[in-house]
């Protein structure tokens, strides 16, 4: 007997709703199922990270996953929960966005084995490239009607909002286009079901009925829930905006922070949603961060997890060193942080910019003239005598001491710290 799927995402909080007889058919042996993802950009985002992990716990439950990415519908905009229609993108942005997303998708799921249920990636512009207009408004248009769309929430919403211009004919077919890829994938490739989030069940319907209409066949929908923090607001964003899976949009480090800082309600909550870990050792870790939520064991598990998931055990234990830094670390390690890093770390700390011919320079003339950080060169004198002055985390005892080149890092930078916690980046320029 298989894993139960259905009681499997019930007990993490992952599932909103649920076609009845879904969780039967299941039971019944092996199936396959999808998440559909637009490429609209050339990475995943922690948004789309609730699908794939629903995927991911499909493909561990012994069933076969498709990862449908939307070379055609990214070309149109899906008007659900959207209030203004998106941008189109061209061919060639759209075959680079899929690339990219595939590469990614690798790490959850296991698209390379030997294993039955290995998943596989499909792009909807393959079968609608050369699917005229005529043809498919003739074969497919017919068996939806205009008032079965039209009382679908998505549009709905869409409609009555004031500050809407209306539907576009071109997001209004977006309904149809994505449920003849339900229909297309339950017939070529034996799709029984289609999961996504919770904005998506109308158009994960309009497919099962598009199946049952054509062809009397039985297909199902599971949603999950769309993700909010504990205070309401949008999972996912920050400042900068969106925390993304691609190391170069997002640091590793600053994927771990994000992580590392929710709340711990919300700890709780991710932790069934984001990880592979069992029930027990959840429920275990619960329990012992209520009993000293200081400790921060829970969201130490939960930034451990997903970062390793997602940018591997190197990345995590990188992001760990970095995030000791500001608190104790070395001159050495300091040394490994890449720029992007080194920055993000000491992303809120006052600088000052010295030109490179300044250097060699005297470390109190840097420290109280060439920079302010501190008011007099006295001042400096009697902190550097009292061991109370780092450069680069090596303490400096000598007021002797010359700052050369030898001690920019990165390329750029000399880190200067006061005293235990007043950290300065000197810029080199």
């Amino acid at each position: 007997m298989e894993k139960n799927f259905v009681k499997e995402l019930q007990w993490r909080g992952m599932i909103q709703d649920i076609m009845p007889g879904t969780e039967e058919k299941l039971m019944e042996g092996p199936q396959a199922a999808y998440v559909g993802i637009d490429p609209t950009a050339d990475s995943l985002h922690i948004g789309h990270l609730v699908s794939v992990m629903i995927l991911k716990h499909f493909q561990a439950c012994g069933h076969k996953p498709f990862a449908l990415v939307g070379g055609a519908t990214g070309m149109i905009g899906d008007p659900s929960m959207k209030s203004a229609e998106r941008n189109l993108l061209d061919e060639a942005t759209l075959n680079h966005n899929v690339e990219c997303l595939k590469a990614q998708l690798a790490r959850f799921l296991d698209f390379d084995s030997d294993a039955p249920n290995k998943a596989e990636l499909v792009n909807n512009y393959d079968w609608m490239k050369d699917y005229t207009f005529i043809n498919f408004i003739r074969d497919i248009g017919k068996h939806i009607t205009v008032n079965y769309m039209m009382a679908k929430d998505s549009v709905k919403k869409r409609l009555s909002r004031e500050s809407s211009e209306g539907m576009s004919f071109t997001e209004f077919s977006y309904q149809l286009l994505q449920g003849y890829d339900f229909y297309w994938l339950w017939k070529h490739k034996g799709c029984i079901l289609q999961l996504g989030g919770s904005d998506q069940w109308g158009n994960i319907t309009t497919g099962t009925e598009l199946i049952r209409r054509m062809d009397g066949g039985e297909a199902f929908a599971l949603t999950c829930p769309l993700i909010r923090k504990a205070d309401g607001t949008k999972f996912g964003k920050t400042e900068k905006g969106n925390i993304w899976l691609d190391a170069e949009k997002t640091s590793p480090y600053e994927f771990y922070q994000f992580w590392l800082n929710v709340s711990d309600e919300d700890a709780e909550r991710y932790i069934k949603i984001f990880t592979m870990l069992g029930r027990e050792t959840i429920e275990s870790l619960i329990a012992e961060h209520r009993e000293d939520p200081g400790q921060r064991k829970l969201q130490k598990a939960l930034a451990r997890e997903v970062t390793v998931m997602c940018h591997g055990q190197e990345a995590y234990d990188k992001a760990v060193e970095a995030s000791q830094m500001l608190f104790g670390g070395n001159g050495e390690a300091l040394r490994r942080l890449d720029e992007k890093t080194f920055l993000a770390v000491f992303n809120d700390v006052p600088s000052f910019s010295v030109a490179g011919a300044e250097l060699p320079c005297n470390i109190l003339d840097l420290l109280a003239v060439k920079t302010q950080i501190f008011p007099s060169k006295g001042e400096a004198r009697k902190m550097v005598q009292g061991n109370g002055v780092s450069l680069n985390k090596d303490k400096v005892t000598d007021i002797a001491r010359e700052v050369t080149e030898a001690d920019i890092v990165n390329g750029h930078y000399i880190l200067a710290q006061k005293g235990k916690k007043n950290y300065f980046i000197i810029n080199i320029v």
